[in-house]
């Protein structure tokens, strides 16, 4: 299929104001990284635990940071976590405000902390107890005298509320007497004589050690690089090494523009958004050796024309195929970025600027790299024959 026919357009011509575009990304994104905001690495790498809290109401940022630092957990970083609709907020503490053997101890902490004036005397909050806590309390209670049978029946109706609380309420209970649809009457007063409902519940809870944190940065970090690498090698045999380093320094050009570009908009780096990055690179090396493969064969084909003309000729033959499998590629990406939620959000987000950055180097970076080294090794050639036969071996042999 081919989207258009038969273009003639001078790619080549427009290179610089690619290159120029390009330039200013790497550099405002170099400048993020190094003063600004740097590297916003997530959890995943930098360790800590970070809890998904979900409020009965709009939050406040700066009386959540106030609680957090009453309770000592100072350098919190607090964020909104999806549509303001939801009332979640996301609450990261790094690495060193807790030990390694206490970082499973971060949910208890954050939801004390959170509950400071909350908290009623001799009473359990119904929003941020677990299903065996719960269970545990209805049997030793139990208010129905289930008798031998008494285990299954309050692990049904724990199960009940804790599910109704999650998966139909969005995590949080207004009123103690909510759940008076999923348990007998019996239960709901015994409940309501011993717990309340406090204003916010944790949703979810990540925690990584510093140890692991340290190890993930350092295979990430690898695992990019040797992609890299092998795609280079690849390309030497395939090609031959200029076509490989040029495709490799297009490949290196969208991983530093992707991460500045999450530096600029300070968006936390996961480990999906390693595996996205990862995936880009394969993507751009294969939109990149298309163009390469229609290069060489139309560099056997029109020897009279100049490179850059062959170039040109190459890209124009190969336009239809790039717009649309990057098109088609784009538009995936594009809608899982704006309905895949808060989740895919880190990943869908490199997927998005990587295609458009990855379509335009395999054309305005890798190609005028080919043709620019070309040029200037005939050029020295060129210069080699003109000299003197005496002269033109002295310069064989520096060369």
């Amino acid at each position: 299929m081919e989207f258009f026919r038969n273009p003639n357009i001078d790619f080549l011509g427009k290179k610089w104001f690619f290159l120029g575009l390009s330039l200013v990304l790497s550099v405002g994104g170099v400048l993020s990284m190094l003063f600004w905001h740097h590297i916003p690495l997530g959890i995943d790498f930098r360790g800590g635990t970070q809890v998904l809290v979900k409020f009965t109401h709009t939050p406040n940022a700066d009386k959540i940071r106030a609680d957090m630092d009453k309770a000592d957990l100072k350098d919190a970083r607090i964020q909104p976590f999806g549509a303001a609709v939801n009332n979640e907020e996301l609450i990261s503490l790094p690495e060193k405000t807790m030990s390694e053997t206490s970082l499973d101890k971060g949910r208890d902490t954050i939801v004390k902390a959170l509950s400071t004036g909350e908290q009623q005397e001799g009473k359990q909050d119904l929003n941020n107890i677990g299903f065996s806590s719960l269970q545990q309390y209805l049997m030793t209670k139990d208010p129905l005298h289930a008798g031998t049978d008494a285990e299954q029946r309050y692990s049904q109706i724990a199960r009940a509320i804790v599910d109704y609380r999650d998966k139909t309420r969005g995590g949080v209970l207004s009123n103690v007497s909510d759940v008076a649809p999923v348990a007998p009457p019996a239960v709901v007063q015994a409940i309501q004589a011993d717990f309340y409902t406090s204003d916010f519940g944790v949703r979810n809870v990540d925690v990584i050690g510093p140890t692991v944190g340290k190890q993930l940065q350092k295979q990430a970090l690898l695992a990019t690089l040797y992609s890299l690498a092998g795609m280079l090698i690849y390309l030497w045999f395939r090609f031959e090494l200029i076509y490989g380093v040029a495709a490799v320094v297009a490949c290196f050009h969208d991983t530093l523009i992707t991460v500045g570009m999450f530096s600029i908009l300070n968006v936390e780096m996961s480990l999906t958004v390693i595996a996205a990055i990862l995936t880009l690179i394969g993507y751009s090396m294969n939109d990149t050796i298309v163009v390469f493969d229609r290069i060489r064969e139309n560099v056997k084909l029109l020897r009279r024309e100049s490179l850059t003309d062959i170039v040109n000729r190459s890209i124009n033959q190969t336009l239809s195929r790039t717009v649309l499998t990057s098109g088609l590629t784009f538009l995936t990406v594009l809608s899982l970025f704006i309905f895949g939620g808060e989740v895919l959000h880190g990943f869908s987000l490199a997927l998005v600027i990587g295609i458009i950055i990855g379509t335009y180097s395999s054309i305005f970076i890798a190609a005028p790299m080919l043709v620019a080294y070309q040029e200037s090794r005939a050029a020295k050639k060129a210069v080699v024959a003109s000299l003197p036969a005496d002269r033109s071996k002295k310069v064989k042999v520096k060369a």
